[in-house]
């Protein structure tokens, strides 16, 4: 079809570990003569599959991948890191070859991959706007033209004549980004570049590269580990997992995927008889579950998501003033909040518990959840430590703000604003 720009057909990428050639520049000189000219099989070659070759082990970073990409089109490639990323990527900006497969495509291709390619510490900045635009494939001309606001999109003017070894590690990035990000090539190719500078910067990063797809009909191939930003900058996306498409489809589908395969780290315990559950002579746990309330079709923890931990233990005491707690920490260890009941009396036998979490309360990030089983709000009974973990992903609608949010916690607390008379 006349509008495809990229088309990607069963591309795979091989490499080969530990040592290549035989040590020897006369044996290397014979074994490239017998492989290229007499076609006899070279030992050295890797073979399809995996296998082991005089202790040089190989691995498919890539494996079959296939994909079109329309003029215009914005799309976003996520993964764990290893996942095969930016190997995709190198290919599709011509810096290496794939194994297997070809890539077609139309226009001119500019790739930031690595911000600050060509940048020279004793250079000024503006020696500097000039060097790396030239190895990025802009002319001289094309960088007069833009020197201007390219400056103004750094925000580095007052200091655009001073080496950049003198400039903060945020002023080198905005610089090196600022230069990147005027470009006019056919197809842009983008690794990783939200993470540069402040809340003002990223918003103009963000804008840039939208502008780009939206008015300026370029495509752009967006990988990042900032899923809220693939979501709000690309419509579909690609799910990559040891070098292979595990998703594919409208970002928000492919973002889901991805992130209900990762939260599900130890969301219940289920013990069945008191032999094997957990506890002491005077509390057995037999089941600890979290039941996140799932906000909308989605199926991951978000902050929006009010969660629900419930617990059943059996008391092996009678007449006793028993009370649990559930001790909430980061995976670090800092202790977010330690909640309890008030001191009730019991008999001996089973016991349920529960404790809701509200959304709009946690920050992203990761937890952990210790219950603790106490006699009369002093003697500590039994503490039941690291028994569910889970993940918080970030949520934010109508902003263009994709940096860390501080803090422990992120509630909905109010803020009124009120024009002054």
């Amino acid at each position: 079809m006349s509008d495809i720009v990229i088309k990607a057909e069963n591309i795979s990428k091989l490499y080969k570990l530990g040592t290549i050639g035989s040590g020897s520049l006369r044996r290397d000189m014979q074994l490239w003569w017998e492989d290229k000219i007499l076609n006899k099989e070279n030992p050295n070659k890797y073979i399809t599959g995996g296998k082991k070759i005089d202790n040089n082990e190989i691995i498919w970073a890539l494996k079959n991948i296939d994909f079109e990409i329309k003029q215009g089109e914005a799309l976003g490639i996520i993964g764990h890191n290893g996942a095969g990323k930016s190997t995709l990527l190198k290919i599709l900006s011509r810096i290496v070859k794939p194994t297997e497969g070809v890539i077609r495509g139309r226009g001119r291709v500019s790739s930031l991959l690595e911000v600050g390619t060509g940048f020279h510490a004793e250079l000024t900045g503006r020696e500097n706007i000039f060097v790396s635009g030239h190895i990025l494939g802009m002319k001289k001309a094309e960088i007069l033209k833009k020197f201007d606001e390219i400056v103004d999109f750094s925000g580095v003017e007052a200091f655009i004549d001073t080496p950049v070894k003198r400039y903060s590690s945020g002023m080198y990035v905005r610089l090196a980004f600022a230069v990147a990000a005027h470009l006019e090539p056919d197809i842009l190719i983008i690794d990783e570049v939200l993470a540069v500078g402040d809340a003002d910067f990223q918003k103009k990063c963000l804008g840039k590269m939208n502008d780009a797809s939206t008015k300026s009909g370029r495509t752009v191939i967006f990988v990042s580990h900032n899923l809220q930003a693939v979501s709000n900058l690309c419509p579909k996306a690609i799910w990559l997992d040891k070098g292979s498409v595990r998703s594919r489809g409208t970002s928000k589908t492919v973002i889901n995927d991805y992130l209900s395969t990762l939260q599900k780290k130890s969301w219940k315990k289920e013990f069945t008889d008191l032999k094997n559950a957990p506890g002491n002579d005077f509390i057995k746990v037999f089941s600890v579950e979290l039941k996140p309330q799932f906000v909308e079709s989605s199926s991951i923890i978000d902050i929006r998501t009010p969660l629900t931990i419930k617990f059943r233990f059996y008391n092996t005491s009678d007449n006793i003033l028993l009370a649990a707690g559930i001790h909430l920490f980061t995976l670090s260890g800092e202790c977010i909040f330690d909640v309890s009941n008030d001191s009730l009396l019991f008999e001996k036998g089973f016991i349920d518990g529960e404790c809701n979490i509200p959304g709009n309360f946690l920050n992203n990030g990761s937890y952990y959840i210790s219950i603790i089983f106490v006699e009369d709000s002093s003697k500590q009974l039994y503490y039941y430590e690291e028994c569910l973990s889970f993940d918080v992903e970030d949520y934010r609608e109508n902003m263009n703000w994709y940096g860390d949010w501080m803090g422990y916690v992120r509630p909905k607390f109010p803020v009124i604003l009120k024009q002054s008379k």
